[in-house]
């Protein structure tokens, strides 16, 4: 046995010196270990070159974030005031919606009575019962043209026609990792059904993953990488790992980016920085999780539209990796002609489209053209 350990550590060093990509499935204690790889069909798509159409009046600062309603709607959440400041004046409210073939429904959204709206958009999520979820990462050293020197240390409800609903935090108030009140730069959300539960990927001030009540925003539960207490530093800085010495990855959380809750109440995490995904249950034990060192990677996250939810799809590099939910093995990828890249935030619809918003470079609608025949 300590044979076996002592080569496979030979080989993971000569991998990591040699500088060559590395995937990497680690399951906890006593759990099942699958094959890298499987020989199966996987989803394909292809660019809809026509999506959306955004009426004359308006323009669109960088893309950050899309959510689907239970109508296949589709929600945008872009930046306004990264326009150039000849197109402010026609700036887009921060939320603008289209449906699934791309005509525009309705624009709303940004700074109001009551509430403290993001300085700097970021997620954006729909739950069950239609109400909007969105959030900020600005820092307030970080100097981007523009915008104030404000910590967006909250999570936003608001109704679809975008009545303010509830806050949860306040802007520059975070203590950091252990406050179970403010958020802290927080980047992604999603509302789990089943439990009314809206999970939170705390991630760019924070490390960690937060968990709230979504009727009263009171705090539930929360946990950093790997199931453990978060904690790491907090910086307006990105850093990324030089090196991957460590074949498990970092201790913490590095940009927690994305979270998805599937139907069977199975967590995941996009730590981006760290170029992983980490399974979690419900209440926060680390399952497995998935690592690729030699591109970028996890840097958001989506589901699949079928009951079972078989595939978890993960930008990474220049299109979007498809995984096997349950296993975390790569079967795919997902890189039709055209599109624009791994995406900064995806969601997909009910018919299994993928939409992509991708900040600088604009957004874009992945259209599922079904699965492959088999062999």
């Amino acid at each position: 046995m300590k044979r076996k350990t002592f080569r496979l550590i030979a080989v993971l060093v000569s991998v990591i010196a040699a500088g060559l990509p590395m995937t990497v499935v680690f399951a906890t204690k006593g759990a099942a270990q699958s094959p890298q790889t499987q020989a199966r069909g996987v989803p394909v798509f292809e660019v809809d070159p026509a999506w959306p159409k955004l009426p004359q009046q308006f323009k669109l600062g960088d893309a950050s974030s899309f959510a689907i309603d239970a109508q296949d709607n589709v929600w945008l959440l872009h930046r306004p005031r990264t326009l150039k400041p000849e197109d402010a004046g026609k700036a887009a409210p921060a939320i603008v919606v289209f449906d699934a073939a791309g005509n525009f429904i309705k624009a709303w959204g940004g700074p109001g009575s009551g509430y403290d709206w993001p300085e700097r958009e970021h997620g954006i999520h729909i739950d069950h019962k239609g109400f909007v979820w969105l959030g900020g990462n600005n820092c307030p050293t970080s100097g981007l043209a523009g915008l104030r020197p404000v910590a967006d240390d909250v999570y936003l409800k608001f109704t679809s026609d975008g009545k303010f609903v509830l806050q949860i935090g306040k802007s520059n108030q975070s203590k950091g990792d252990a406050d179970t009140v403010n958020v802290h730069r927080a980047a992604d959300a999603w509302v789990h059904a089943p439990t009314n539960e809206l999970f939170v990927a705390d991630g760019y001030g924070n490390h960690r993953v937060i968990i709230f009540d979504a009727d009263t925003g009171a705090f539930k539960r929360m946990w950093g990488a790997f199931g453990k207490p978060p904690g790491g530093e907090d910086s307006c800085a990105i850093v990324s790992p030089k090196a991957f010495p460590d074949p498990e990855g970092p201790a913490h959380f590095n940009v927690a980016h994305a979270i998805r809750v599937a139907n069977d109440g199975m967590v995941y995490l996009a730590d981006r920085e760290n170029r992983r995904v980490q399974m979690f249950t419900n209440d926060g034990k680390f399952i497995k999780q998935l690592i690729r060192t030699g591109t970028p990677f996890a840097r958001n996250l989506a589901l699949s539209a079928d009951s079972q939810q078989q595939f978890l799809y993960v930008g990474a590099d220049k299109g979007i990796t498809v995984v096997d939910r349950k296993t975390l093995d790569v079967v795919g990828a997902i890189q039709p002609a055209g599109i624009l890249g791994p995406g900064h935030h995806i969601a997909t619809d009910s018919k299994g489209n993928i939409y992509l918003a991708q900040t600088t470079a604009g957004m874009q609608k992945l259209v599922f053209k079904g699965m492959p025949p088999t062999q």
